[in-house]
């Protein structure tokens, strides 16, 4: 089992539509997948039209594996599962806090349904926190959509400086550009400084900004359902296409 995480430490950068497409993606080529929905705002529970579950709440995520499994729910779509997230979700921070061994708690309840699934995908809230944490210690790989704008290239180099500072593999980072609009100079000019300045840590599929993810609210499907033919869908299989040979 692989456990890949969808994270950044700044919002609106187009992480729950990366983590919503890659989890169709790999249901779709047959890896029984799983995703964990850790938003209290249930984004991505809602795009798959799944209902917060009621019966997992409070540090019983990390705590109670039958209740951990029992709220897992099925999609519309042939091998993903969907573990839907709830407004409780939102205090993990003060659960893992009382918690001994906190950064391997997340990595211990995943543990409970290794049997169950091919890969795991974390849809993670966008903040540094205690659960973020847990979710670098539990996941093989962190998929980090960036957007080429000066606030969303700071707040990647201050992830650089979390890995650093908690001693968590570098390789584990697979960050990509996101949202990104050709005709803008300064979004060319942002990705070729931070491709030259960080190699070849970036994968090489970069997002469109399209009306086509903004869309997958209205039809609550992935952009792969609807748009596979169009700019945003041949990125995001891409993207699956490069994330999937590095896991």
């Amino acid at each position: 089992m692989k456990v890949l995480a969808c994270y950044s430490n700044k919002g609106g950068v187009g992480k729950t539509a990366t983590a919503v497409n890659l989890a169709y993606a790999f249901a779709h080529s047959g890896a029984r997948t799983l995703l964990c929905d850790l938003d209290p705002q249930g984004a991505s529970s809602f795009y798959f039209r799944v209902k917060p579950s009621k019966k997992l709440k409070d540090a019983q995520f990390f705590q109670d594996v039958e209740r951990f499994t029992r709220a897992i729910r099925g999609s519309d779509y042939e091998n993903l599962d969907i573990l839907p997230a709830n407004l409780t979700f939102r205090d993990f921070d003060l659960f893992l806090a009382r918690m001994k061994n906190s950064r391997s708690r997340l990595k211990k309840a995943l543990k409970g349904v290794h049997s169950d699934y091919d890969v795991i995908i974390l849809d993670c809230p966008p903040n540094i926190s205690m659960l973020s944490e847990a979710v670098f210690k539990a996941a093989d790989k962190v998929v980090v959509p960036v957007i080429p704008t000066t606030l969303s290239e700071r707040s990647f180099v201050q992830l650089l400086d979390v890995f650093r500072a908690d001693g968590v593999k570098m390789t584990k980072l697979l960050p990509f550009f996101s949202m990104v609009q050709g005709r803008k100079a300064m979004h060319g000019e942002t990705i070729t400084r931070l491709r030259a300045r960080h190699g070849k840590r970036f994968l090489s599929t970069e997002l469109p900004f399209s009306t086509d993810v903004e869309k997958m609210g209205l039809h609550r499907k992935p952009a792969l359902c609807f748009a596979a033919t169009r700019p945003a869908g041949k990125a995001y299989r891409a993207l699956f296409d490069e994330v999937n040979a590095r896991i």
